[in-house]
């Protein structure tokens, strides 16, 4: 008998959202994997460790965009495809959408061109649900501090547009994408994800 495979569900947001912290909230309620991007592989926390620095400087955005399908890549092939083939449920902090929105609207890149590219370096893996966190830029900011990493110190500007870059993707495709208030306190933030969780995949 075959194992069902497991479901796929990606957390994605602006800077401070809260994000990682309901992301891991999650995936400890339902025992699922729980992983990152950029990092979630043995590559990626070096890819990582390059594309956030910001003693890398300025960046191609074209290679900025690269280097995360190659994160994205291996980080598919060595962690969350072999995890959902066993039946295991995966739980990622950030994925295409976050490419989308930073390297497509924030840098400027033809957002259905990075879209592709990560199609193609995932094998077409999408996710089967996509939790949306959203908050006001000041309460961004102010969660954020002062020791900012490259993509958090890109200015207001680029974080408007990546923000508005979510936005449009979740509403092109409320059927995958959830929206849910992130400025809540996090134990109403987190009823309201497990809420979308079982209504739209019975988890």
């Amino acid at each position: 008998m075959s194992t069902q495979r497991g479901r796929f569900i990606v957390f994605e947001g602006g800077e401070g959202c809260g994000k990682s912290t309901q992301s891991r909230r999650l995936a400890d309620r339902l025992c699922a994997v729980w992983t990152r991007e950029p990092g979630g592989s043995a590559l990626g926390v070096r890819l990582r460790e390059l594309l956030l620095s910001k003693e890398t400087g300025e960046l191609d955005s074209r290679a900025e965009a690269l280097l995360m399908a190659a994160d994205r890549a291996q980080h598919v092939a060595e962690l969350i495809a072999p995890a959902l083939e066993s039946g295991a449920t995966v739980v990622c902090d950030r994925y295409v959408g976050s490419s989308v929105a930073y390297q497509g609207f924030g840098r400027g890149l033809d957002p259905l061109g990075v879209a592709s590219l990560t199609g193609w370096a995932t094998d077409d893996l999408w996710p089967d649900l996509v939790v949306l966190l959203t908050v006001p830029s000041a309460v961004s900011a102010s969660r954020l501090g002062s020791d900012l990493d490259r993509f958090e110190s890109a200015g207001s500007e680029f974080h408007e547009r990546v923000v508005a870059g979510f936005a449009e993707q979740a509403a092109s495709d409320p059927g995958r994408w959830v929206v849910i208030d992130g400025n809540a306190p996090v134990e109403v933030v987190g009823s309201a994800v497990d809420a979308a969780v079982a209504d739209r995949l019975g988890l």
